[in-house]
Order: C-alpha cells, then sequence, then structure tokens
C-alpha cells in the first residue's frame, strides 16, 4: 500500500541525538579518545577563564568542533555553525543537544582565540598521546622528520616595500598591480597584511608565494605524528626546526632520524649525532659529496628507515586536505595553532585503526 505524502510536525520529540548516531559509527571510538584527553586538560581549562562574568562557550565543546572542521574539510566557521544547526551527527560529537541554540559565529571565533593564547593545540596532541594506550603504540627509537609549505592568507599585492615606497594596486576589491622589472626579497619586502609570511619558492621553476614552513616529527611504528613546527619559510628553517624537535623528545638515548635530501648537510648530520641521533638522511650526491658515508648507509635500518619516512607525506597531504592548503589564518601563532590541532586531528583518525576494539 502506498503511503501519503503528508507533513506532521510532532510537539515533542523523545529521541536524542546519540540515538540517532549508529553503534559502529567511526566518530564513536574518536569521541571517547578525544573526551579521555579533555577530561585530563579541565585543569588546565580553569586557568584560561575568569571566575566572574557570564558563562562561555566551554572549551571541550569548542574543540571538539575544531576537530569536526579538521575532519570534514568545513571550509570556514560560519559554514561550521551551519553545519551544527541541522547536523545531527556534528552536534551529538559536539555535545549539544537537539534543541540547544548554535552560536554566533563571532562569539565562536573569539571563544577559539582564547584557547590560542593557552597553547591549547600542543597540549590536546601532547595528552591524546599521552594515553597509556596510545603510548604504547608509539616508537620511542625511530622517526622521521620533513617540512612542507603551508600557503599564507595572503594575496601577493599586498607584498609592499617596507619603506612605504611603490605603487599600490589599482583601485577596486581586486586592482590590479604590474610587478614586472620589480625586483621583490624578504629582505626588503613584507606582506601588508600578514608580516611574517615570507616569500618561498620550493625549486627552480616553481611560483614563488607569500607561505609558511609546516614541520612534522613522526614515529616510524605506526606513523603517529609525536611533534609539530611552524615557521617563517627560509631556506634553513627545515633543518632547524628539526633540531628543535629532537631536542625535546624525552630520554636521552640512541634514535633513529629518518629525513630527505635536504637535510643532507653536514652541519645537520653533526648536530644529529651530537644529540645522540643516527642521521637517516637520503645522500644528496648531485654536484657534492654527501655529508653521511657507509657508516651509515651499511646498516640494514638506514633502507628501513627511508622507506618509512616517505609515510610523512600521508601525513602531509592529509593535513593540507583538512583545509591547511591555504589556512584562513595569519601570523604564525595562529597558524601554528590551526597546524598542529590538524595533526592531531590526523591522529585521531588513524587511532581507532590501531587501538583494540573496546
Amino acid at each position: 500500500m502506498r503511503g501519503t505524502d503528508e507533513r506532521s510536525e510532532g510537539l515533542f520529540s523523545y529521541v536524542s541525538c546519540e540515538a540517532r548516531v549508529p553503534a559502529d559509527h567511526p566518530l564513536r571510538p574518536i569521541r571517547a579518545i578525544v573526551d579521555e584527553a579533555l577530561e585530563v586538560m579541565s585543569p588546565a581549562f580553569e586557568g584560561l577563564y575568569s571566575k566572574i562574568g557570564r558563562p562561555s562557550v566551554a572549551p571541550e565543546k569548542l574543540l571538539r568542533a575544531l576537530l569536526l572542521q579538521a575532519f570534514y574539510s568545513v571550509r570556514s566557521e560560519r559554514q561550521l555553525m551551519e553545519q551544527l544547526d541541522y547536523n545531527l551527527l556534528f552536534r551529538w560529537f559536539v555535545g549539544l543537544s537537539m534543541d540547544a541554540p548554535v552560536w554566533d559565529v563571532t562569539v565562536f571565533t573569539k571563544n577559539r582565540d582564547r584557547l590560542l593564547e593557552g597553547d591549547v593545540a600542543a597540549t590536546f596532541l601532547a595528552t591524546v598521546l599521552g594515553q597509556p594506550r596510545v603510548t604504547a603504540l608509539l616508537s620511542d627509537e625511530h622517526f622521521s622528520v620533513d617540512g612542507t609549505l603551508i600557503e599564507a592568507w595572503a594575496s601577493l599585492k599586498s607584498f609592499r616595500p617596507k619603506d612605504g615606497s611603490g605603487e599600490p594596486p589599482g583601485p577596486g576589491r581586486n586592482g590590479e598591480r604590474d610587478f614586472h622589472g620589480e625586483k621583490r626579497s624578504n629582505q626588503t619586502h613584507a606582506s601588508t597584511t600578514d608580516p611574517e609570511a615570507r616569500l618561498y619558492r620550493k625549486g627552480n621553476g616553481q611560483t614563488a608565494r607569500l607561505s609558511f614552513m609546516g614541520h612534522v616529527l613522526m614515529e616510524n611504528r605506526h606513523a603517529l605524528v609525536v611533534d609539530t613546527r611552524l615557521t617563517p619559510a627560509t631556506g634553513t628553517a627545515e633543518r632547524e626546526a628539526a633540531v628543535s624537535m629532537v631536542e625535546a623528545i624525552p630520554g636521552r638515548h640512541r634514535i633513529t632520524v629518518g629525513a630527505d635530501k635536504a637535510y643532507d648537510t653536514k652541519d645537520f648530520v653533526a648536530r644529529m649525532r651530537g644529540l645522540g641521533a643516527a642521521p637517516h638522511v637520503a645522500q644528496n650526491t648531485r654536484n657534492r659529496r654527501s655529508a653521511i658515508d657507509g657508516r651509515t648507509t651499511r646498516h640494514p635500518g638506514y633502507a628501513v628507515s627511508l622507506r618509512l619516512r616517505k609515510r610523512i607525506e600521508e601525513v602531509f597531504g592529509w593535513i593540507k586536505g583538512a583545509g591547511l592548503r591555504k589556512t584562513r589564518h595569519r601570523g604564525v601563532a595562529r597558524v601554528g595553532w590551526m597546524f598542529t590541532l590538524t595533526a592531531a586531528a590526523y591522529n585521531l583518525i588513524r587511532l581507532p585503526k590501531l587501538l583494540p576494539a573496546t
């Protein structure tokens, strides 16, 4: 018998968001890991908020919403608030009831800035990795490191001389600007909208863009991100950030660090050895002699490190695909905060596949 196409609006609803989410949905184990980490971080949240005044957006809900933005590549906070208004899965993950009002986008972004000032993203990443069941998965001996360009949210037209000279762009929202014959460099020019961004190109023949440089330290057992950095884009930033992250590895014992040819320099190899790390870098023998020799390459672990190092490209591919190819934030602190939180989201996507079912 054919049913009738009639609309019937119920006066009351007795179904919760929890009941609408399937028991085998991939977000369920992720939500359990996130909740455990946020419970540990609760005392740290107390120091970011005043004891008086009106209640603000709960930091736990805010962080869950930002993780959803990375999981589903939501383009903006405004679109995220729209999704939270009618998407029951999003409401369940964040912790909103069926009838709870959604925050104004301006209120949401202002509260996010409070978490940024407290460096909550790095703490969240460390707390997730610090859970006993996650720590058991991590290697403390074998690591890989690499860097990638994160395009800044700034136009090349904003790259103006620091002394105030030079012609401004033409009138209009996207006025024309002729750069023909003009020499521009980071020493003489800076972006007027994001002064911390640097003009950089990945290689010869490629387009120079205003960018930052994101760096990741990955453990080799299960390809989980254990540390991140975001720096201005320079020719030495990758090696400098790698040294900083290796120095931060807890404990003092022999480790291996895999890296690509950009790290094959005498200074980097010497600093790694000084930190007790075997530099398993790919040899760069083009027009010069490699900084490592048979004393390193003869070990079977060297070839294994080079093979596993390529998995870090999957990390960068996921992070950029989640919305950080051209981030909608400005400055090293803001972009770095989102870079770290997106790296934590990458770990959360992988962990349910690695942890035993409970």
